[in-house]
């Protein structure tokens, strides 16, 4: 009897944590960057048409990406937005992304000086 009125608490905190936590946006496909075209690749969060041409030509330029890692070498994308846009992107496969995704706006933290 004790382990139930300890788990139960811990089980009802965990789950409403986890109903409050911000939901990552679901993947609903993805882009692969080695055959992408322009279009295909404005579908990512916050890439627009200059930063679709700036990956394409890097493609061209480098070759295929080996890994989604090397995104970052393409002016302006850092680390942050690649973690952003990881969910979305692969190396191999079709591009099955069809729509637009659109994430939320994040706050800089306080204190971060951002």
């Amino acid at each position: 009897m004790t382990k139930t009125r300890t788990i139960v608490p811990m089980l009802l905190v965990a789950l409403a944590a986890a109903a409050l936590a911000p939901a990552a946006a679901p993947a609903n496909g993805v882009v692969n960057i080695n055959d992408a075209t322009t279009a295909q690749l404005e579908l990512l969060p916050r890439v627009g048409p200059a930063l679709a041409k700036r990956i394409i030509e890097f493609r061209k330029a480098n070759g295929p990406f080996r890994s989604v890692d090397e995104l970052v070498a393409v002016r302006g994308i850092g680390e942050r937005s690649l973690e952003r846009l990881r969910p979305y992107l692969t190396i191999g496969g079709k591009t099955t992304l069809t729509e637009k995704v659109h994430l939320p706006r994040t706050r800089p933290k306080a204190g971060s000086g951002s």
